[in-house]
């Protein structure tokens, strides 16, 4: 049986091993102690079908039906709300997000610390939070009943080729017919190590705040909230209320922390939309969403070099698209003909940057 090694323990990482050990001998390095140790444990996460390019749509919708048999969904909805100086903005965001315009009163109704001043309301009610940690372990339990390894604290200290590829860490070396890079923010650092070209993937903070809950409401059933623009967003997470300032600045790879000034002015943002005012932040935290280029998912075979497949590129869309990506992914390495359609799998190739 052909040997695979999948660099990287996040979600993509684990949804390509428990997909690829049906037709191969495989084992995952992660570079940290535990699986999801970065952006994959830090995202807020939800699924929204219509979320992300055309491509991630495509994924987002060949995912659900894996996501419902998992048991990962829960009911959420989402909802955006604007004053009148957002007019213009509000109207976008319908477009963009795929929405209907709902009552100002509905709005209200669903989410009781509204400011009086908003004007304008959109509600969706077809968004589901998505049990990440449950998606995660299910993975690696897959992957692990197969057969699969799955190896932490394994940091890729140094790749080879030659006939077959040459993996050291931190501890010790591996063997693989087949390299799949699934490494998050390190991935193009990986690919380099590998002597492969990078594919200008780049990594971006995304800070969060928990929050008592507002004013002490049960908010178990308020949807996710968003301002104008995607300017900040808050939801419901087990019993508080999260918050962010949904920032996306640049980063080098790293385990990501909140800047304290961008946190304060996404709260600031936030408070403007609501009449609850923020007395106490419980936590703070950052992750990092790795976008290619194009800002759409990087899965197939490098152009260049055999036998090294991408991974990567998940942004913001990783954990919902998972089921698809990792479907794809598995298809391409064992050469069948991936159940996406033809233009969504060469959109996501790696071949387009070359």
């Amino acid at each position: 049986m052909r040997r695979v090694l999948v660099i990287g323990g996040g979600m993509a990482g684990a949804s390509a091993a428990a997909k690829l050990a049906h037709d191969f001998d495989v084992t995952l390095l992660e570079a940290e102690p535990a699986l999801g140790y970065h952006a994959s444990g830090r995202s807020a996460a939800m699924f929204d079908e219509h979320y992300g390019t055309a491509t991630t749509c495509a994924l987002n919708r060949a995912s659900r039906a894996e996501h419902e048999a998992r048991g990962v969904l829960s009911p959420r909805g989402l909802m955006i709300v604007a004053k009148d100086s957002d007019a213009a903005q509000f109207e976008a965001d319908l477009i963009s997000m795929g929405m209907e315009e709902c009552s100002v009163a509905e709005a209200f109704a669903r989410v009781p610390i509204l400011n009086p001043d908003i004007t304008r309301a959109a509600f969706f009610e077809d968004a589901h939070d998505i049990d990440t940690d449950k998606l995660l372990q299910g993975y690696a339990r897959d992957a692990k009943a197969q057969g699969a390894q799955i190896l932490t604290s394994r940091k890729v200290t140094g790749i080879g080729k030659s006939a077959i590829w040459t993996v050291t860490t931190s501890s010790d070396t591996f063997e693989a017919d087949i390299l799949v890079n699934a490494a998050g923010a390190w991935a193009d650092q990986i690919a380099a190590m590998a002597g492969v070209s990078p594919v200008g993937l780049q990594p971006n903070r995304r800070s969060m705040a928990r929050l008592p809950a507002p004013d002490g409401c049960d908010v178990s059933r308020w949807p996710m909230l968003f301002g104008p623009g995607e300017t900040w967003y808050a939801k419901p997470d087990a019993g508080g209320w999260i918050v962010s300032p949904a920032d996306e600045d640049p980063s080098e790879p790293m385990d990501a922390w909140a800047d304290d000034m961008v946190l304060a002015e996404g709260l600031d943002r936030y408070q403007q939309y609501v009449t609850s005012p923020v007395t106490r932040v419980e936590t703070s935290w950052a992750g990092l969403r790795t976008f290619s280029p194009d800002r759409s998912l990087v899965i197939g075979q490098d152009p260049d070099t055999d036998g090294f497949f991408w991974c990567a590129g998940q942004g913001g869309y990783g954990i919902q698209s998972s089921p698809a990506a990792s479907d794809c992914l598995a298809d391409l390495v064992a050469g069948r003909k991936p159940k996406l359609d033809e233009n969504t799998v060469q959109a996501l190739s790696p071949s387009r940057f070359r």
